[in-house]
């Protein structure tokens, strides 16, 4: 059998086992089983083992149940609400004011928690009552915390980020730093869009006649500074070659824990086992993605189907920026499938000899998937953030929602292009903190 006709047999049923609905983790693992039973024969089983443990076997794994950790000891937290209110009292008297600050504290959020349902959820469940409260429309409403929820996955610590720079052997410290500039033009441009459409369509908004002055201003700030604070420390220490990710991350979630036991009292037993097990689900859930991805790269590679295609596209002698436009298509119809940790350690074994080829830079390119991810986050069919940002208000139908979120993935689309013609948005700052990447 040729090499394309097995490579087409694994693409159907690797679709097939997806689309029934199975975990991602499971239908890697069926598949990549399935697909060496049936290529190499039964014997092939005595690696099966001791590949998925070696996918395992990387200490640098250790920092994403921290940083789980640390997003979940903030999300279960008031530090969401805190957050938004500190905005909405700097923000109001911007057109738009309320959406903006809405937007503000998921940007910021995003950077506590590194989730994007962590951070649609947290802002969601103060700001959509409150936008709809004061006038706001309903697509609005619903739309902005949709695409401001994406940004948990692109603005530094990203869980993304760390799965691409595990799954392509790079730099984690320069991928985190690549997405700071990135993650704050997506931000300003989802911004301005609300402005400029709050301005020109909805003007009759209804606004609470309350004022800030000055002394409400700072009186909202005390709660919310030390989890900045926080999240500055892991940065400098990352960053200025203190200490590994790992080891930033755990230092992170302990004063996560240690701030949500001082400012907001969580003492409660109960409290504690939620922040548990939800670190535990999500760290074991990434941990299984992880080690049945490598079992399914290895499938690929035996099976020569990862090189093969890897060598065809390289032959097709095409402009690299339509190479690059193709793979770009590629990313965003599957992350209309397929959860972001799963087409990350999918595809990064395919993808990356080619970018590199093509004269691409991994840390760039690792920000461009990431805001491909992003737009499958808030497009149906599985769309995350749609369902989160549906079951804050149920009332609102997915399509009023969907159509809200539809003009903000326009603006991930014009940041890609941005990205494209101005590549040093993403290199720059770790180039000049960080030294030239080789």
């Amino acid at each position: 059998m040729s090499i394309a006709m097995q490579g087409l047999i694994v693409l159907v049923a690797t679709v097939a086992v997806l689309l029934t609905g199975a975990p991602v983790a499971f239908a890697l693992g069926v598949v990549g089983i399935g697909g060496l039973i049936a290529f190499q024969g039964i014997d092939s089983l005595l690696v099966v083992a001791e590949t998925i443990y070696s996918g395992l076997h990387d200490f640098t794994l250790v920092s994403i149940p921290m940083f789980i950790m640390m997003g979940a000891a903030i999300g279960s937290s008031p530090a969401g609400r805190d957050l938004y209110e500190a905005l909405d009292r700097w923000l109001y008297r911007v057109p738009g004011g309320l959406v903006v600050s809405n937007l503000g504290a998921c940007a910021l959020f995003a950077a506590l928690t590194g989730s994007s349902p962590a951070t649609c959820a947290a802002i969601g469940k103060m700001g959509i009552p409150e936008m709809r409260k004061r006038g706001y429309p309903d697509e609005v409403a619903t739309g902005s915390i949709c695409a401001g929820g994406t940004l948990g996955i692109l603005i530094p610590p990203s869980i993304t980020l760390i799965l691409y720079g595990i799954a392509t052997e790079t730099s984690i410290g320069r991928l985190f730093l690549a997405g700071v500039l990135p993650g704050l033009m997506l931000t300003t441009l989802f911004m301005a869009w609300t402005i400029f459409y709050v301005w020109r369509w909805a003007p009759r908004r209804r606004e609470f006649s309350r004022r800030y002055v000055m002394r409400d201003k700072l009186a909202a700030l005390p709660k919310v500074l030390p989890f900045m604070a926080i999240v500055g420390g892991v940065m400098y220490v990352l960053y200025g070659g203190v200490a590994t990710p790992s080891e930033a991350a755990g230092v992170g979630a302990a004063m996560c824990v240690v701030l949500a036991l001082v400012i907001y009292r969580m003492w409660r037993p109960a409290d504690w086992w939620r922040i548990l097990r939800d670190t535990t689900r999500e760290s074991v859930m990434i941990l299984m993605i992880i080690g049945t991805s490598v079992l399914f790269g290895y499938m690929l590679s035996s099976l020569y189907i990862t090189q093969s295609l890897a060598q065809s596209i390289a032959a097709l002698e095409v402009n690299r920026w339509v190479l690059m436009g193709l793979i770009n298509v590629f990313l965003v119809v599957a992350g209309c499938f397929i959860p972001p940790a799963g087409i990350i350690l999918m595809t990064s074994p395919i993808l990356l000899p080619i970018i590199k080829d093509a004269g691409f830079d991994p840390v760039w390119f690792g920000v461009i998937v990431t805001l491909n991810m992003e737009i499958g986050l808030i497009t149906p069919p599985v769309g995350l953030n749609l369902f989160v940002v549906n079951a804050i208000a149920p009332d609102v139908p997915t399509r009023t929602i969907l159509l809200g979120a539809l003009p903000y993935v326009a603006c991930m689309v014009v940041g890609l292009v941005i990205l494209c013609i101005v590549p040093e948005i993403a290199t720059w700052l770790p180039d000049t903190l960080m030294g030239p990447g080789r």
